[in-house]
Order: C-alpha cells, then sequence, then structure tokens
C-alpha cells in the first residue's frame, strides 16, 4: 500500500476496525474512508454495491462482523450466522466487482476444530468438529474465508484471511451479557463488592491479543506477498487459563472479594493457543505484554465507561 492508497476499513467503529485504523493514522496512511453503520448497511446489497461502485477503494480490511462472548453466541445462533454470512458475502464480492487490489478477511481462532493440537497450526483447520457454543459464528468465518480463497482462485482478487485469538482494547463491547470475556470480566469486576461469579469451571485457557498488535499485524501482511486466500495466525502464541486471567484483572480493579465459578455453565473449548510460526516468518514480531495491555485497556475503560 502506498500512503495515499484508498483505504476501507469496515466496522471502524468496533475493537478491532478502529485499532486498525489508529494504527494506519500512526504509519502515516492519509487517505482512509469509513462510512457508519447509519450511512452504509453492510447488510443491503444494493447500497454495498452502490459504495463500492462509487468509492472503488484499492485496499479492504473487512473487520465488519456481528461477534459476541460465549452466552450471546449460545443464545442466538442464527443471528450470528446469518448476519455474518450476509456481511462478508456483500464485501467481498463487491471488492471483486469494484476491482479492489487486496482484501484483507478477519476471522478468528474459532474456526479451528474444538480439540485441535494445541498450539493451533493453519493447516487444522477444517480438520474436525467444531466447538458447539459458538458453532454458527464458526461456520460463518468459515464460509468468508473459503469464499475469499474461492474469488482468489476463479477471479484473481488478491485476499488473505488473518486468524486472531481473543482480541481485547478500546471500543470493545463491554455488555456482560454479549461481550467476550476480558471486556465482560471488566464489566463484571466494576460492579462488583463482595464476590462476583464466572461461567465454567476457569481451567480453560485462552490466548488473547491487545486489539492495536492485531491492527499493526494486518498492516504488515497487507503489504505482505500474501494473497492468494492463505490463512495466517496473528497472536503471541501464549495462553492463560481464564481462572488466572480473572485474578489478574481482581487485581487491576482492587477487588478483594470472593470470585465464584458456575460449573453448571459452558467453559467452551479447553485450550486456543495458536501457532504464529508463519507470521514470524514473514518478518513479523511483536513484544506483547498481556499485564500491560490490561492495563491500557482499563485506563481506557474507566475513562469511557459512562458509555456503557
Amino acid at each position: 500500500m502506498k500512503k495515499d492508497s484508498k483505504i476501507y476499513v469496515a466496522g471502524h467503529t468496533g475493537l478491532f476496525g478502529s485499532a486498525i485504523v489508529r494504527e494506519l493514522k500512526i504509519q502515516g496512511y492519509t487517505n482512509i474512508i469509513l462510512r457508519s453503520r447509519s450511512e452504509l448497511d453492510l447488510m443491503d446489497s444494493k447500497q454495498v454495491k452502490e459504495f463500492f461502485l462509487q468509492e472503488r477503494p484499492e485496499y479492504i480490511f473487512d473487520c465488519a462482523a456481528k461477534v459476541g462472548g460465549i452466552q450471546a453466541n449460545y443464545t442466538k445462533p442464527a443471528e450470528f450466522l446469518y448476519e455474518n454470512i450476509q456481511i462478508q458475502n456483500n464485501l467481498i464480492h463487491n471488492s471483486y466487482l469494484a476491482g479492489a487490489k487486496k482484501f484483507l478477511f478477519a476471522g478468528s481462532v474459532c474456526v479451528y476444530p474444538k480439540y485441535a493440537q494445541t498450539p493451533i497450526k493453519e493447516e487444522s483447520f477444517l480438520e474436525g468438529y467444531l466447538e458447539p457454543t459458538n458453532e454458527a459464528y464458526s461456520v460463518a468465518k468459515i464460509a468468508g474465508i473459503k469464499m475469499c480463497q474461492a474469488y482468489s482462485k476463479q477471479y484473481g482478487l488478491k485476499t488473505i484471511s488473518v486468524m486472531p485469538p481473543n482480541l481485547f482494547g478500546p471500543n470493545d463491547n463491554f455488555d456482560p451479557n454479549s461481550s467476550h470475556v476480558i471486556p465482560s470480566m471488566f464489566t463484571k469486576f466494576s460492579k462488583a463488592e463482595s464476590e462476583i461469579t464466572f461461567w465454567g469451571d476457569g481451567s480453560n485457557r485462552r490466548e488473547f491479543l491487545y486489539s492495536q498488535d492485531a491492527a499493526n499485524a494486518c498492516i504488515f501482511l497487507m503489504n505482505s506477498d500474501v494473497e492468494k486466500g492463505e490463512l495466517i495466525n496473528i497472536g503471541t502464541g501464549n495462553d492463560i487459563s481464564i481462572k488466572d486471567l480473572a485474578e489478574i484483572i481482581a487485581n487491576i480493579f482492587k477487588f478483594t472479594g470472593k470470585i465464584n465459578w458456575d460449573t453448571s455453565k459452558p467453559k467452551g473449548a479447553p485450550s486456543r493457543s495458536i501457532d504464529c510460526t508463519k507470521i514470524s516468518l514473514l518478518g513479523w514480531k511483536i513484544d506483547h505484554n498481556l499485564i500491560d495491555r490490561l492495563n491500557k485497556t482499563y485506563n481506557w475503560y474507566i475513562e469511557n465507561k459512562q458509555r456503557y
């Protein structure tokens, strides 16, 4: 990408998209196209087609998606499946029609099998059953990955699919009923007094990546030679148990009460750390300190929590 290339970031108000916009500006990119949901409904095929034919963006970062934590995925599978497929179909197809130079699709570690060997390699894709609690979201993301590959093969659209672990950072969804684990814990600890309860038993392990670090990886890959729909893991390769994560966040919030675990509720896949050898060999590295990034997120949350 050139510094004045026409770049469209879909989903720019969300966690991932807003981080990509910030990182693009930090790196000196000046021609960034943004549209709010009220300006462009990505589920409306006609609106999306008109937008692409009018603006003709050269590079597209697709971070637009309906996302949520285990509770939201478990209770609203139809919404997660329908809305995500509709959005990504519109974006990928119209990027091709408008002659885009490259398309980056934001996937998720949840596309990998529930019992994939960890750290999970890209080659594990489609080699086993998915985690049932977020199957609908996973299937939608798998469809997006395969569509990117199909459009690369049939039409020559340059595409890449990135597989991040659980992301966190500024502009996350902090609704405890629909958010991922870190923002959900933030909201619950901010309101807790003497005790707090989380789903599962806390033994399952997850890898977490700060959204700004993920954005840095995406821009690096957009400027790389990866362009035929390849899957690339982006992360740290390090995981942590949910129980240990809760203890760290409790310390950040100075919570001294009791932490309970509701074992009658599902806890998700046992482990989700990913192998980041491919992106490392391409030359990308990041110094990611989880506690440091959690503190940065905490500072942002305290300054903005009235929004939630």
